[in-house]
């Protein structure tokens, strides 16, 4: 009798979610056996094929009579199971495509080493997964785009939700204490970012405001020239000088030593050294294991917290030693007008405040996001030049068929030379010096072609891939700048690579015009003057090797080139600048007492 009343409102529970589906299809058959004499109960077995896993159990508890406690834990269970089902039941289009995952690991196995060529790595997912691909490591997906337009749609058109950078704890946390982590290419706070961007923009973003350091830059090209004469086998050497110089000057009104090495220009360029590896994607286990930052220093496999510590050091150094050397030569009433003695002059800040860090490593990130990039360019360009000698010759010609050859272009003359302005592209586009942008996060979950990409994704634009892509540019790995002008034939220019190789949307260089100017002038300048040609030996052109490094920023791995005036009179043309220009006395001695780590 117990059992049939059981059943019966077993029956009635099923009745009752029949009616609230509004289904026939969920009537259902109950059989019984009879069970233990101990458990109070008979076993059910249910045939209901049409009946959501749920009802089935309910069912099932409304018949069990065993207690009360077991009834409501096991209810308790069986809603977050449910819950769990839906959650699963709840359909997202599939991710793009990619290799296949590892439980737990994800594609870990799959990133490229820090010793790889991360944008050759990711290119071929093209061939294998198409414009779009996807990994997931560890619970975190990395969506790469090797399609231009897929980035412009995504990072440019959508940057609304896709401009945040990822969480990387070891620039994050580890590297906070010195605030690297400000650095505008790291930054998160959207606030920070827009402010950032700000003063960068109002100092340096426009023809107009970058024209008020012109004079800066023909001093710095200039002494670049004489050191190239004089010394023509140190090429990187001067290269880093010249570019170190323009943004130390333009960013904190520094004069580096003119001939000897510059602490602060060595502080620098360490300090970019690290920024570059500290943001290495995939490179620091932290970033994937945030309880590995509490690990002590002796621990197997925690290298990286004494190196943190490094980093920090020089970080701090880097920031605070030319800020004080600005603050210091405000003070006197000799402070040359430079990038950060405007927002001082127009923003008084109190010390320690949001504010005043955020006008602090403003000027730090118009070094960080200057400096090295340009010692790229720049190094491409002479690398170029060595192996297409008849580029060099076509804008050797237009120079001299323009200014003739006793004097050199300047800013204003640029509109007149087309070669020039085609060729300072194709620098920007034969090897773009960010090949694998930063990482964009999104804070939305989004789709692009049919596929889901999930909030906290991080977004890797392939701009190698895009500067390279046959479909666009014809034989991609030729330097051609003619591709940029139109031609006889009627033939259109191909895309203009600035559209591409100073980022995308909120998180596009906001000191793209500044590089610009200053690529332009030192390629014109430096084609007017000097013959750059393979290693001679004997008088005769060697074979030629190279190389492009892997890294954030990209460098031409060492080469030899020969580099020689054009002529006496180019000699003496070049010479007759230290009249003009003469060498300055450097700031070092003027800097604040503190260790140059």
């Amino acid at each position: 009798m117990k059992s049939t009343q059981h059943l019966s409102q077993t029956q009635d529970l099923y009745d009752l979610a029949g009616r609230m589906w509004h289904n026939p299809s969920f009537a259902c058959s109950v059989t019984t056996t009879r069970g233990p004499s101990y458990a109070g109960t008979s076993k059910v077995i249910l045939k209901c094929p049409g009946i959501p896993r749920l009802f089935s159990i309910l069912a099932i508890l409304a018949y069990s009579t065993a207690n009360m406690f077991t009834l409501w834990i096991t209810i308790l269970l069986s809603l977050c199971g449910a819950v769990t089902l839906l959650i699963r039941r709840k359909q997202h289009p599939p991710l793009p495509p990619g290799p296949r995952r590892i439980p737990i690991i994800g594609n870990l196995r799959d990133l490229p080493s820090p010793t790889q060529k991360d944008w050759l790595h990711w290119l071929k997912h093209k061939e294998q997964y198409g414009p779009i691909s996807s990994v997931s490591v560890l619970g975190t997906h990395i969506i790469i785009l090797n399609d231009a337009q897929l980035a412009i749609q995504l990072l440019e058109k959508r940057s609304a939700i896709h401009s945040m950078r990822p969480q990387q704890n070891f620039t994050d946390i580890l590297l906070a204490r010195s605030g690297w982590n400000n650095v505008l290419g790291a930054r998160r706070n959207p606030e920070h970012v827009r402010k950032t961007r700000k003063h960068l923009y109002q100092e340096i973003g426009s023809k107009k405001s970058v024209s008020a350091f012109d004079e800066v830059q023909r001093t710095e090209v200039s002494h670049f020239l004489l050191r190239l004469l004089n010394e023509p086998g140190n090429l990187q050497q001067h290269i880093r000088k010249e570019a170190g110089g323009i943004v130390l000057k333009i960013g904190y009104g520094y004069t580096i030593e003119p001939h000897d090495r510059d602490p602060l220009v060595d502080l620098a360029d360490k300090a970019m050294e690290d920024f570059s590896s500290a943001l290495l994607p995939a490179t620091w286990a932290v970033d994937f294991i945030p309880l590995l930052e509490y690990l002590p220093t002796w621990f197997p496999g925690a290298g990286f917290i004494t190196i943190a510590r490094t980093y920090n050091k020089r970080q701090q150094a880097f920031s605070d030693i030319p800020y004080e050397f600005v603050k210091q030569q405000m003070k006197k009433k000799g402070a040359f007008p430079s990038f950060l003695s405007n927002l001082l002059q127009d923003n008084p800040l109190e010390h320690g405040s949001e504010e005043e860090n955020i006008v602090k490593w403003s000027a730090g990130s118009l070094y960080a996001g200057g400096a090295d990039t340009t010692v790229s360019s720049i190094a491409s360009f002479f690398l170029a030049m060595a192996l297409f000698p008849e580029v060099q010759r076509k804008a050797q010609h237009e120079l001299d068929a323009v200014l003739g050859e006793k004097q050199l272009p300047q800013f204003h003359d640029r509109d007149n030379l087309p070669y020039i302005n085609a060729l300072v592209k194709e620098v920007l586009r034969w090897h773009p010096v960010v090949p694998m942008s930063l990482a964009h996060t999104s804070i939305e979950d989004d789709m692009c072609e049919g596929y889901f990409i999930p909030k906290g994704s991080s977004i890797l634009a392939n701009i190698w891939a895009f500067t390279h892509d046959p479909a666009v540019y014809h034989d991609p790995m030729i330097f051609k700048p003619e591709r940029f002008m139109t031609s006889s034939d009627g033939r259109f220019p191909e895309r203009d690579p600035h559209l591409l190789v100073f980022g995308f949307g909120r998180r596009a260089c906001p000191g793209r015009t500044l590089a610009d100017a200053n690529v332009f002038l030192t390629v014109a300048q430096a084609l007017a003057t000097f013959d750059v040609t393979k290693p001679l030996s004997k008088g005769e052109a060697q074979d030629m090797d190279f190389d492009f490094l892997p890294g954030v920023i990209s460098h031409p791995a060492p080469f030899d080139v020969s580099i020689q005036p054009r002529s006496d009179g180019h000699r003496e043309l070049i010479m007759s600048l230290e009249e003009i220009y003469p060498w300055e006395k450097s700031d070092a001695e003027l800097l604040p007492s503190a260790q140059m780590v």
